[in-house]
């Protein structure tokens, strides 16, 4: 299965939007906040879709490969 590179871009650059968080890109949630999520229960949604691939990227360690994929603002 190869990831759909729009998804991804988004993925890199959308924002956290509630909570303490709030503002800050999915992929640079503090992974203990995300693994706290995952174990209450995603949202239901894309958010909750896009916070599920975080969690997958941040438990096999791929924060790394978002920096390039963010936009200049």
């Amino acid at each position: 299965m190869n990831p759909d590179p729009e998804i991804l871009i988004k993925l890199a650059n959308t924002r956290m939007p509630f909570g303490k968080y709030k503002n800050r890109f999915l992929v640079d949630l503090p992974e203990p906040y995300v693994i706290w999520l995952s174990h209450k229960g995603f949202p239901k949604g894309e958010l909750g879709d896009m916070l599920a691939m975080v969690y997958e990227i941040k438990v096999n360690g791929l924060e790394y490969l978002f920096k390039p994929l963010r936009k200049k603002i």
